[in-house]
Order: structure tokens, then C-alpha cells, then sequence
């Protein structure tokens, strides 16, 4: 078949639809998109709320006790701590229901969707971690979302096997960082970007295996540098105790100078490492795979998002994954195989539009809350024979009788969950993150928005009022209620007030860009923040490029090579094809 275009029933502009696409949707038996590649991400992360975090009682009998949820308290909806979640004191079948073919199947999953416990949080194997979420093998750590196999980590998101570090996004294998973005194999490494196998350095941008440098960028096996000069040892150690990062004036002066002096960078068109056949960002060891943002050991797949696990192959439309297979329109998907249209299902197979399946089911429709389920549709046990025969016709059914929201748009079989029917809001999820919008905005595009909780902190303490350096910080700093910088006029989820944790603060008087265990001269140490936890968050995802790709020609005086990248036209960088970033930087 031909690459056909379509106009997106959502925003209305055209799209592709590619020969190999078709391909795909035959080989899984779903009919094509209605919805553009972006829209279709936007839809499913109206469905994950990642990071916001509410207070609201655990409805499990017996236990009236406040939890902590990432459902506000107001929702109408069934949610069990974890603990009482998993110890499965509730039959999730017991709210099973025989399909009526007489309304749209969204409007029977929504109602099964009140009335079914859901857990209030997702983490797994998680120690002395009662603040994260999404999570695998959190062990110490606080304010930690959509990571695993951490230590002793707090206020990061996307990270892994990560030790003892704070304020880090999409990081890996890294240990003492902060205020860090896009790391893997570091230690000791402050305030930087796509730094890879780097030691005690601070403010790096593209290196690679270096070592006690600091405002440095595009460098490759060096030691004792300093805004890409060259220096000896002494004077280094000299030029970066002069500097005095502890206190917060000098650290934003300098800030302001490795800002300034780097803003010639040359950036590679696209981070992707040992890979064949492949368009995106953030891809290592992967091939055939397309539209595609950071993912590792993966192949055959297009429009997905953060698979982290080797081994997936065959995906379509996936958003934050482990290592599904064959899997189509899916968020918060683990280790299975064949499923379509699933939501922080883990290890769900063969089965279509399930909410919180979590281990062991396979041959589910529409179900939620399961585990070690097969053959169950809107909860209800079937056989194999009952539920091989009636699946067929609750697709045919959908067809027949899509559900249809107020903006007109239609939802046949094929189509995710509709957004209006999502029990989150739109700020409160992943989509406000990654796809901001004011709630004029939101509510106009049909989506639902929630407007914050009044803010009843009584701030201590100003921002501006701060001890400018940390050594004139003493532990009476921990009763403070801190004010944001912000004060809630951004659009970055501001907390308004915050405050600093005792291991936090025991972090910052530790921390130094030319060794974590030594104190001593006046470079050690960290100034305390002056933003919330959700405003640095923001603050990091803006050193992030877009999940989006344009063409564009190389910048380098007399290259003819073009490329798709995730840098817009429109931005200030200097972005290189490969062979010329190769020959300039490496």
C-alpha cells in the first residue's frame, strides 16, 4: 500500500500515514490512526500523572488512614495504598459486568473504571521510598518519578541506577550528580548536560571521559579545564577554589559566563550511538526505529518514547515502557507481548484497553485492576471459547456505535482512551509537562484542566532572604518554610514553598565539583536553591529538546547534508550533521 495522507480529527492538520505503517496495522489487526503521531502522544499522557502528588484517606475497609496518591482526593474514584492493593484483600471481579451492547464500550469502561480498586501509587520493590512514583527498587529516595534501580536520590525524574544524587532528568549510571540532564556514567558532576563517563566537574555540555573541568563544552579526554582553557593542575585547583561556587552570587555569575561563552556550541543534529536505520533522539544500540525518543536496545518500532530495557522490538505508539513486544497505542507497558491500547499495564498480553493490569494477565478486554487474569472482559470471567466469540463482536460493536466526546471527535475500536474520560486533568499530567498549555488553551481543545489547591503555606523565609553561602547556613534552616522564587506565577506547577531535607542539606555542604568527600578551601559546597522542586523540574526540561523532528541542512559552511532533528529551525543553536560534528569535535 501507498503513503496515504489524513487529516487529524483533533488539531486538523495532515499527516502520513507510510506504506511500512500500514504494514504494521495489518500484521496487529487494528485499522489505521485518526489521530496524528503528536496528538496521539498528547492523548496518551493525558492518562499519566507522573509526579503530582495529593494527599487523600485509602478507601480499603478499614483503613481510613491518609495516603499518598497521585488522584486528588476529590475524584470519584476507588483507590488502596499500595500495600492494600497488592495484598489483593479486594476481588477486582466483583464489579465485573456482561457487556451490553446497547451503549459505547468507553461509557462501560469509565463506570468500571469508578468503582475498581486502583492503586494510589505505582512502585515496585521500593525501601524507605514512600514519596515516588512509577517507580522500580527505589531504596532512600524522595520526590523520585518514572525511574529504577536508584539509591539514596531525591527530586529526579527518568533516572537509573543512579547513587546518591539530586535535581537529575533522563540520567543513567551516575553517582554524587546534580542539577544534571541527559548523564550517563558519571560521578561528582554538577549542573551539566550529556555528560558521558565524567568525574568532579560542573557545568559540561557534550563530554565525553573527562575529568576535573569545569564550563566546558564539546570536549573529549581532558583534564583541568576551565571554559574550555587548558590548565595545570595548581592552577586549576586555585581558579576553581577562586570561584566559590558555595556561595549563590558567584555561582550565578559564572553561570551567566559559561552561558555567554559557550553559546557557539556545536550540537550534534541528534544523540544516537551505535544504531542502524534509525530517526529520533536519544537512541543507542537500536535499529529500524523511527520517530523515536530515548530508547535503548530497541528495533522495529516508530513514535515511541522512553524504553529504557534492551529487547523491545515491534512497537508502535508507546510512551514509557520496559521492554513490551508487539505492542500498539500503550503507556506505562512492561514485559508483554500483543497488547493494544493498554494504561500502566505491566505484564499484560494479547489484550486490548486495560487500566492497571499489573503481573500476569494475558486475554483481557477493557478490564482494570487485574492480576493473573486470562479471559475477562469489563472484569467479568469468561472462557477461552466464550471470550474467543465475543471479542470479535465488541470490536464490530464499537464500530457500530463509537463513543463520541463533546468536540465531535469519534472513537471507533482503534482509537485510545478518550481524554475527557481520563480521571486526571490535564496539568496534572505528563502532557502539561511536555505539551504546555494555559487552561484557556486546554479547555478550548476539549481537554479538562484542574485548577491548584489555594496555597495556605506561611513562608519563613524569603528566597531573597536565603544566606547568600551555604557555610552560613546552620540546621535551623530546616524549619523553614521556603518561598519559591517563582511564587506560583510561572507555568511550572510552583509549590509556591518549599522545604529543604536533612539529607538534602547535608548534600549541599558536601558537594564540590573537585571531590564530594573534601570540604576544605572555599569551592566546597552548594548555595541552597532558590525554586521549588517542580520549578527546577521545569528548569531541566527545558535543556531538553521537543519530541519532534524537522528537516534541516547542516550549518557548516559548504555541508550539503540534511537530516531530521529535534532541533526547530527557529533556535539560536549551531547544529552540525554527523561527519561534521565528527570531524569538529571528536
Amino acid at each position: 500500500m501507498n503513503n496515504e495522507v489524513k487529516i487529524c480529527q483533533n488539531c486538523k492538520y495532515n499527516f502520513t500515514i507510510e506504506s511500512e505503517d500500514f504494514d504494521f496495522y495489518k500484521k496487529i489487526e487494528v485499522p489505521p490512526p485518526t489521530w496524528c503521531p503528536e496528538c496521539r502522544t498528547i492523548r496518551r499522557m493525558m492518562w499519566r500523572n507522573t509526579r503530582n502528588l495529593y494527599k487523600r484517606p485509602c478507601d480499603a475497609e478499614g483503613h481510613n488512614d491518609p495516603i499518598i496518591s497521585v488522584f486528588s482526593p476529590e475524584k470519584d474514584l476507588v483507590v488502596y495504598c499500595p500495600s492494600c492493593w497488592w495484598s489483593q484483600k479486594h476481588d477486582p471481579l466483583v464489579n465485573g459486568k456482561p457487556y451490553d451492547f446497547s451503549r459505547p464500550f468507553f461509557e462501560q469502561f469509565t463506570a468500571l473504571l469508578r468503582v475498581t480498586p486502583l492503586p494510589s501509587l505505582s512502585s515496585m520493590n521500593s525501601v524507605d521510598s514512600d514519596y515516588v512514583n512509577m517507580t522500580v527498587s527505589s531504596k532512600s529516595c524522595y520526590l523520585v518519578f518514572s525511574s529504577s534501580f536508584n539509591e539514596h536520590c531525591s527530586y529526579s525524574e527518568g533516572i537509573n541506577e543512579c547513587r546518591d544524587s539530586m535535581d537529575l532528568l533522563a540520567s543513567r549510571k551516575s553517582e554524587h550528580c546534580y542539577r544534571s540532564t541527559d548523564c550517563t556514567n558519571c560521578f561528582n558532576v554538577l549542573f551539566s548536560a550529556k555528560a558521558t563517563n565524567c568525574s568532579d566537574s560542573g557545568f559540561l555540555y557534550d563530554c565525553r571521559n573527562c575529568s576535573k573541568c569545569f564550563g566546558c563544552w564539546n570536549l573529549r579526554n581532558k583534564q583541568y579545564c576551565i571554559l574550555n582553557k587548558q590548565y595545570d593542575k595548581e592552577s586549576y585547583e586555585k581558579e576553581l577554589a577562586r570561584l566559590d561556587i558555595g556561595s549563590y552570587a558567584r555561582l550565578s555569575e559564572f553561570k551567566k559566563i559559561f552561558e555567554e561563552q559557550s553559546r557557539g556550541v556545536i550540537h550534534r543534529f541528534a544523540d544516537i550511538f551505535h544504531s542502524e536505520n534509525v530517526s529520533g533522539n536519544g537512541i543507542e544500540s537500536s535499529h529500524n526505529c523511527h520517530y523515536s525518543f530515548d530508547i535503548v536496545g530497541n528495533a522495529d518500532s516508530k513514535y515511541v518514547w522512553r524504553i529504557l530495557d534492551e529487547g523491545g522490538t515491534d512497537n508502535y505508539d508507546i510512551t514509557v515502557a520496559t521492554k513490551p513486544t508487539l505492542a500498539y497505542e500503550g503507556q506505562g507497558a512492561g514485559f508483554g507481548h500483543g497488547s493494544k491500547f493498554s494504561l500502566s499495564s505491566g505484564d499484560t498480553s494479547y489484550s486490548h484497553y486495560t487500566h492497571s493490569c499489573i503481573s500476569g494477565c494475558s486475554y483481557n478486554f477493557g478490564c482494570v485492576g487485574l492480576t493473573n487474569k486470562q479471559y475477562c472482559i469489563l472484569n467479568k470471567q469468561y472462557t477461552k471459547e466464550e471470550y474467543e466469540a465475543l471479542v470479535p463482536k465488541i470490536i464490530a460493536h464499537m464500530n457500530e456505535m463509537p463513543y463520541i466526546d463533546a468536540k465531535g471527535r469519534v472513537y471507533p475500536y482503534g482509537e485510545y482512551f478518550p481524554p475527557e474520560l481520563s480521571p486526571l486533568r490535564y496539568n496534572e499530567t505528563m502532557a502539561q509537562e511536555y505539551y504546555p498549555l494555559t487552561k484557556e488553551e486546554a479547555l478550548s481543545k476539549g481537554y479538562t484542566w484542574r485548577d491548584p489547591d489555594v496555597k495556605t503555606h506561611t513562608i519563613t523565609k524569603r528566597a531573597e532572604d536565603l544566606s547568600d553561602h551555604i557555610r552560613d547556613v546552620d540546621d535551623s534552616i530546616l524549619a523553614e518554610a521556603i518561598g519559591c522564587a517563582h511564587g506560583g506565577k510561572c507555568m511550572h506547577q510552583c509549590t509556591v514553598a518549599f522545604r529543604v531535607i536533612p539529607s538534602e542539606l547535608q548534600f549541599y555542604r558536601k558537594a564540590n565539583p573537585a571531590r564530594p568527600d573534601d570540604i576544605s578551601g572555599r569551592s566546597g559546597g552548594l548555595p541552597l536553591p532558590r525554586l521549588c522542586p517542580n520549578c527546577r523540574h521545569y528548569e531541566r526540561l527545558a535543556q531538553r529538546n521537543p519530541l519532534k523532528l524537522w528537516h534541516r541542512k547542516c550549518m557548516k559552511d559548504g555541508c550539503v547534508n540534511e537530516f531530521e532533528t529535534s532541533y526547530a529551525p527557529e533556535r539560536p543553536e549551531v547544529v552540525y550533521c554527523e561527519q561534521c560534528y565528527q570531524k569538529e569535535v571528536i
